[in-house]
Order: C-alpha cells, then structure tokens, then sequence
C-alpha cells in the first residue's frame, strides 16, 4: 500500500505537467494573522508613547510604548544612521520568550551617525540627524520622516500598528480580569479567535505552540504614485493596488507554470520596497523572515495628509501618497527607512546594510546551456561539440538531477558518468566551465556517505516532537539540514573540497535549487512550520524566508579573510581554491541579503508569450532590491516554444545579467541547431551581440560591487524626473548607456518604445530618435529594439570567439555616441576576470571622455595595475557632423602619430558616424585621441 507522503507526493508531481493549482497555497482568508491584520479599521491606534520614559544615547534614542487596549508594554528604539538611514525596531518589553530576530540579512547593524533629540514634549519629540529629522508623536505613536522640509515617510500615520505579545495558552474562553497578567491574555472580544493556537490547511495542522505572535503597521510613502520591489511576483513592476483582491504575499514556495500578473507568492522574498518621484527616491526594508504579506492603497488619505504640516500651503488637494501595510506572522518590527533622496542614493544605503554582489567570474556573464537532464557523458560531448560546429559561443554547461547517484548529491552516476573528470576537461579545453545541482533535501539512506554524516551528528531540521523531519521530495524519502546550526554549515562547506566532492574540479560551480525548502509531502509544498530548528532552537516558522540563503550564509570569521564572503556553497567553493578563486552559484530561494553571494532566476516559467512578458518587470524588481544577477529561464521551462518565441526569448535574456536556457526533462530538445536556419541564424547573431557587450556588462558589476547601482535598471534611475517611464513595464536600461525593449508580443513586427529625454542611436543601423515620447519602430524577427544613448561610451569586444575566455587579450572597440553638446563619457573595469586578486590591486578601472574633439583614457583608481594584454583596435564616434581632416593619438609609448579613419555620412534619420581604425594602443596606458 502506498503511504500517504508517497500519495501526496505523487499528487503533486501531476501538477508538474499542468498549470499551478492554486488550491494548494493559502488565501489570505485562510491566514488567520492575515485576517486579523486585514480586519483592522483605519483609526485611532491604541499604541501610545510613555514620553517619560524616554532615554537617548550615543546609539540611539529608547522609550516604552504601551498598548492602552491590553495594557500590554513595548519597547521603542529609533537608530539614525550614517548616510540618510533611520532604522526603527519595535519589540516586547517583557516576553514570557524571547522573540526571534534574524541575525543573517544584515552585514553589520549599520554605523550610527550624530544626531539631535529637540522639540521633546508631553507631545512626542524630533530626532535629527544629518539634514533628515523624525518627528515621533506620542500618543497615538506615530513617526514621520522627513528630508528637510519635506515628508517622505509616515508610520502608523493609518493607525494599523498591531503586535501580538506572546502569552500562555488559557485554559477558558474568559477575558482576563482587571490587573491580572496580560501574559494570560485572550484576544478583544471583537477580534478573531479561529487559528490563534492551532491552524489546518488542506490535511496539515500547525500547533502553533507559542500562539499567536504577529506584527504589523502602516507604512505611508508620501507625494507618491508608485512603488516597486517586494520580490517575487510575476506581476507589473509598479506595484498593484490590493484593496480589491489578495495582498501581496512573502513566503518561499515551489510554485510550478505559475499565473501572471497576480500577488501570489513565489521562489522568493525581499520585504524592501522602493518609492520614486520627481524629487524624492526612498525605500524600506520590512526585516523579518516569517511569512510576510503586503497591502498597497494609492488613494489620499486625510489620517496621513492631517499630519503634513507646513509640507504643502495653498493647494487645493491632498497630495498623493502609496500607503502600504505590512504584516508578519512572528517576530519583531525592525523597520529600516533609506532616504534617498536620489535613486543610487538608495541604493547605496541599502548595500550598505545587506551588502552587494561580489563581481562574478566573467564566464557566468556568457551564455549558459542547461537541461534537466544532459542524459550522459556522450551527450555533453555531443552537445559540447555542437557548439563548436554551429559557431554558437557558450561558456557553461548545467547538469541537474539525474546526473547524480539516485538523487544523491555530490556524487555522480557511474553508469551514466563513469569519467567525470575527464568530461569537464572536454569542457574546459574548449574554455567552458561545468554546473552542477546541490539541493537541500537529503536522501535518506545510511550507505550514502552525506546523509550519515549529518544524521550521526543530528545536524538535519526536527519536527515538533524532536525526531529527524522526513519530508518527501526528488530522492523520496528526505532530510534537510539545519543550517541555523554553525557545525551544519561548516560541514556543508567541506563537502565541496575536492577530496570530498570527488569528480568536481575547480572548474565546477553550483546550483542551489529547491530550497524554498521544497517538501513534496509538506503544507504548500514546503516544511511544516512548527519543524524545529537545533541549531538557534527555533520553530522554522520564524526562519522560512532566509533558509535558502542560509546555504550561502555570511560568516564574520570569514570576513575577517577576504572581505564580504560567505559560508556554506559559497565558502566551500571559495576555500577549495585557497580564497583565490570567484565562486559562481545561482540560486531559486531568496532574501535580502541572497545577492552577497548568488545569482537568481525566476524559477519554473512555461513557454508562452505571457511568460516571457512577465520576465521584465520581475526582473526590474529584483534588480532594485538588490539582487542584481537575474534571469528567467529562457524558452520557458515548461511546454515546447515554436521558432519564433524561443528566437525572441533569446533575444530578450541577451541583454538581461543571467542568461541561460532551460528546460524540463519532457520537452522536446531545444538547442538551437534542432530549428530551422533562419532561426540558427538569429540566435546565432543574438549570441554573439551577447558576447560583444561583455565589456560592458562586467564593467557594470564592478560599479554594482562598488555602488549597489543595479546593471539591469529601470528608465527612472537615470532619468529621475520623467514621470512617464515610471510605469513602464517592458523597457529597460543596461547601465546608463543601452535601452532595451524586447519583443515581447506574439507575431509583431513592431514595437512601441518610449525613449527619455535625450538622443538615442539604434546600435545597427544608427537611426537617429530624440526623447522624451514614443515612437513605434519596425522591429522584424531578426532584431530586437536597442539603442546606445547619446552621452555614453560603451566598451566592446567585437571578434567572434567560442567563450568568454579565449577573448580575454582580445582587442576593444570603444563606441562612443554623441549627445546634443558633442560630449560623452563612459567606463571601463578590466582584471583577470576569475579571481580576487583584483582586490589586491591588479585592474584596471578607467575613465573614457569625449569632449571639443578630444578622447581621453584614464584610470578612476590609481591603485589599480593589471598588466591587460588587450589593445584599443577601433572607435566609432556617432553623431561626429563632419569629417576631421586629422586624427591624432598621444601616449606614453607611441608617442603622437596619425591615425586611419573613415566617415561615413549619415542620411535620413540615420547619424553620420567616423571609425578611426587600429590606434593599437595598450588599455593599460592613459591615452589621447584628438580629431581635428
């Protein structure tokens, strides 16, 4: 007889081949803290401020706050910091347990800066700092802050602040009477009482043993019609109002062919949400890794508008404002406010809390080939080989489950693989790297080496009653690891030492997929909340939105080493190259945080022309939250695309950072010589425009490492005050040079692209458009709509190779594209594009103008000094009105001679453009270039 885990597993795997059953994934009516939060009227908040208890330190300014309804206290601790960061935290003042606060997003609690407590009254009291202020009022408890006189952001200005004490179980249904101990206390009369202490969806019971502990509040962005982020949702870029439907939910969930354009939740959750207007850009960031949910209201509210003061005179309307309300089922209010007031700005400010991406190796910037499965050894070679003869560059190749023993991970198939290493050497004499898959649950047999070892030292997660959780997914009968446990990192991190991950090789990198966690037989396809978790003794309720980026877990005795690394998949690979070498990991779960280590993609999409529409603007959204390696799978991983998506899907993931093709073990093959010519050809030129722009790209993830500034952007990061891209959906930015709008309708020929101000040049054929407006250009199959913007210099590397690798010395083209003035300016980052030894000085990170004629070359960072064999082969100035009669180069060690050029005039729409051809100087030296 089957057994009811085998049962539901096997019902769940039917899903794999039809559409995402949305039966299997909670409402917010069947949410009992959603539904107690929901039902919360706008008002009066009972939480009030005890003003004589204030106390300010160095750190920060503290007081009571007390909840008049249940006469239950809290502590209030507001904490500026450097760089325009306020970070406010709520908590119990006196718990029966002490409440779960997560130590793994953060690199660091933030620097304090100096600031100010004035203006202190029975009324409240403003905090300064910097030339931003928090106006905190007492009774009810309410803090704005503002960037100088003007409001950005108001909490609890709704009244919807809600925190659930933790309390003892009550033996009756009676209130407590007055005086007694809170701690006893049973919800209002008018609250819901159905789930406070035990709670069944679909066969599943939580017994919630610590009751009811959720948190919650307003969050009001003022003089704002838009906000983004909150990943993951495949749904529009500006967020949707939700007063009418689901909120947006935060909950790590294996959710297969998912819908479109609705708030369920996904792979991933980034509680940071972003506000853009003409003047002010800020964002914040909801810290707390329990199941989270967001309502969004884009109306004016008077509770908000009342408490402008000064902020608007004269007008003869409220001004707009996003109110969102947040609300968590555990945890704390640990609430970080980054005041901008510029879009970098906030960037930078979160980057400084959560850390930014280490700049990836460049061979994961190239093209990625994967399938589940490359069935075997012959297989990779053949498809290896295909590449070759179809002069298609790739530079990686994936392979996911079936390449192992029985769904055993860190091990190999020996009838299917019986020649690991000397199959990556294929690969990697080719110039091309090798991925393998990890995932989080692990089989459960004593003769496999990984499994005995964890289970010997109780390192796997719990359940409720203290035995080893056994949940059902790909191997059957599963464990997972407790990575809350340090040891359990530890020995996960050793498993990928080469001695112990035997048939891997330096040039094998990783896939953390599944770890939501994924449990086939669990409440939702995950782990049952009330799972135990040794390693912090917590329930895994508190820590289900981190635990996929606990495989790649920040650790401070590494930071110590090598700045900014981190344990788990990413200290393994980082440690069995001696530090040397740049890990590559890509990853489905996230959190804030995730980008410190790991790329990202948008999990198990379907072949359809809504999918690859949706890719943009859930792409956008991860790229603002700071998780700026994303992709989607393109092709779609589900179902079969005909010619014609897949050769615009290419399109499209060539100028998104992760691009990989992906597809489910029942698909058809789809590499890209199984189409006809005509679409070989098409991928075959989007590839290599790929390839061509790499330049760039890993330029960009230098400055993202350096900055936070998001490679893949929306229009409004460069483009602050143009009100009319804040709604775009299907457009983007590659840095602050190329705007991309991919094809993303099915049989169009054409496309609508809305150019911002300025001048644009189509990168092909030079065609002239002038923003800000939209114009409809002629988009056939074989192109999509790109344009370099007029100001910019892009780098590139034009000569057709099979990998990134073997282009390493190859000669740059430098296209450099002239706004109205004449003038343009650009950078370029080069270095070994493998290891950390950039970090020790060796690169080169320049800065390329043009301006009355002259182009200059020179380093941004003196320091840096790598000894590049690549030379400058050719520039191509667009937009030049006349042909020089001269050109000269000046440097060190040509000395100044004349160079070769070509003009070529332009006709109609289509810009003049001069190519001066080989000046043949070192990228290593500072340069001039003059044209007379």
């Amino acid at each position: 007889m089957a057994t009811l885990p085998r049962l539901v597993a096997a019902a769940v795997l039917l899903t794999l081949v039809c559409a995402v059953d949305r039966n299997n994934f909670k409402t917010c009516q069947q949410s009992s803290f959603c539904r107690r939060h929901r039902a919360i009227k706008p008002g009066e908040s009972p939480y009030l401020l005890l003003t004589d208890t204030v106390s300010v330190t160095d750190e920060g300014v503290f007081a009571d706050v007390l909840n008049e309804k249940n006469r239950v206290f809290f502590i209030l601790e507001i904490y500026p910091l450097k760089d325009s960061t306020l970070r406010i935290k709520i908590n119990e003042k006196n718990p029966i347990k002490q409440r779960f606060e997560d130590p793994y997003a953060l690199t660091g609690d933030g620097q304090s800066e100096t600031f100010e407590v004035v203006d202190r009254s029975s009324d409240g009291l403003t905090v300064k700092f910097g030339t931003n202020r928090a106006v905190v009022k007492a009774k009810p408890l309410k803090i704005d802050v503002y960037n100088g006189k003007e409001l950005v952001v108001s909490t609890n200005a709704r009244g919807l602040l809600k925190f659930e004490h933790y309390r003892n179980k009550p033996e009756s249904n009676d209130q407590p009477a007055e005086g007694e101990d809170p701690g006893n206390a049973l919800p209002l009369e008018d609250e819901d009482a159905n789930g406070l202490w035990e709670e069944t969806f679909k066969g599943h019971t939580d017994s919630k043993p610590h009751g009811p502990a959720s948190v919650g509040m307003d969050i009001s962005f003022i003089n704002s019609k838009h906000v983004y982020g909150i990943p993951e949702h495949a749904d529009s870029f500006s967020l949707k109002e939700t007063t009418s439907t689901e909120p947006y939910r935060l909950y790590n969930l294996d959710v297969f062919e998912y819908e479109l354009d609705n708030p369920m939740a996904l792979y991933g959750s980034v509680p940071v949400m972003l506000s853009h207007t003409p003047r002010q850009s800020a964002a914040v960031f909801w810290h707390n890794t329990a199941e989270t949910w967001v309502d969004i209201k884009k109306l004016p509210d008077t509770n908000v508008v009342s408490s402008i003061t000064g902020f608007f005179s004269g007008g003869d309307s409220d001004p707009p404002q996003v109110s969102t309300h947040w609300f968590s089922e555990s945890g704390v209010i640990d609430l970080f406010i980054m005041i901008g007031p510029r879009p970098m700005d906030v960037f930078r400010q979160y980057g400084a809390l959560t850390g930014n991406y280490n700049l990836p190796p460049l061979f994961s910037l190239g093209y990625h080939q994967c399938r589940w499965n490359y069935n075997d050894e012959e297989d990779v070679r053949q498809v290896n080989e295909n590449f070759d003869i179809h002069d298609l560059p790739m530079d990686v190749l994936w392979l996911d489950i079936e390449h192992t023993d029985g769904k055993r991970y860190f091990t190999w198939d020996h009838n299917k693989f019986p020649h690991s290493l000397e199959m990556i050497a294929n690969l990697t004499a080719r110039g091309r790297k090798l991925v393998t898959i990890v995932d989080p649950h692990i089989k459960r047999d004593n003769n496999y080496f990984f499994y005995k070892e964890n289970h010997d030292r109780d390192l796997f997660v719990h359940t409720k009653d203290g035995s080893e959780f056994d949940g059902w997914c790909w191997p059957g009968s599963s464990s997972y690891l407790d990575l809350t446990n340090p040891e359990t990192r530890s020995h996960y991190s050793d498993t990928y030492m080469l001695d112990r991950y035997k048939g891997s090789t330096l040039d094998t990198f990783i896939w953390n997929d599944m770890n939501e966690p994924s449990v086939f037989s669990g409440p939702e396809v995950t782990m049952q909340k009330d799972n135990l978790h040794p390693g912090l003794g917590v329930e895994h309720r508190e820590i289900h939105n981190v635990y996929g980026m606990l495989f790649l877990l920040t650790s401070e005795g590494l930071r110590k080493f090598l700045f900014q690394q981190h344990q788990g998949t990413f200290e393994g690979l980082l440690r069995r190259s001696d530090g040397r070498i740049r890990p590559f990991i890509l990853t489905r779960a996230h959190y804030a945080g995730t980008q410190r280590s790991s790329a990202v993609w948008t999990g198990d999409n379907t072949a359809d022309w809504g999918h690859l529409r949706i890719s943009e603007p859930m792409l956008l959204s991860l790229s603002v939250t700071g998780i700026t390696h994303v992709g989607a799978d393109v092709g779609g991983f589900f179902g079969n695309p005909d010619s014609h998506l897949l050769s615009r899907w290419y399109q499209a993931g060539a100028f998104q950072p992760f691009f990989r093709a992906h597809a489910h073990q029942d698909t058809k093959r789809r590499e890209p010589w199984m189409f006809d010519g005509e679409t070989q050809r098409i991928i075959r030129n989007t590839l290599r425009q790929r390839y061509q722009y790499l330049p760039l790209w890993y330029t960009l993830f230098y400055e993202n490492e350096l900055t936070g500034a998001p490679p893949m952007r929306p229009i409004w990061v460069d483009f602050p005050e143009d009100e009319a891209s804040y709604a775009v959906d299907y457009e983007h930015l590659v840095g602050s040079s190329l705007l991309v709008r991919p094809v993303v309708e099915e049989g169009a020929t054409t496309a609508s692209v809305y150019f911002p101000p300025g001048v644009w040049y189509d990168v092909i054929d030079l065609t002239t458009y002038t923003g800000p407006g939209s114009v409809t250009v002629s988009a056939p199959r074989d192109k999509i709509p790109v344009y370099q913007r007029g100001g910019t210099i892009i780098p590139r590397k034009d000569r057709v190779r099979r990998a990134s690798s073997l282009m390493r010395d190859d000669p740059y083209t430098l296209s450099v594209a002239l706004d109205s003035f004449g003038k343009s300016q650009g950078t370029l980052y080069i270095d070994d594009e493998h290891t950390f030894d950039y970090r020790q000085g060796k690169f080169l990170y320049l800065a390329l103008a043009f301006e009355g004629g002259i182009l200059t070359s020179k380093k941004i960072d003196p320091i840096g000094n790598y000894k590049t064999g690549s030379w400058l082969e050719r520039v191509i100035i667009v937009g030049l009105e006349k042909r020089p009669a001269k050109v000269t180069i000046q440097s060190a060690s040509l000395g100044s001679r004349d160079l070769e050029s070509f003009f070529e005039s332009g006709g109609g729409a289509h810009a003049s453009h001069l190519t001066i051809r080989k000046p043949g100087v070192s990228m290593r030296e500072e340069f001039t270039i003059t044209i007379q």
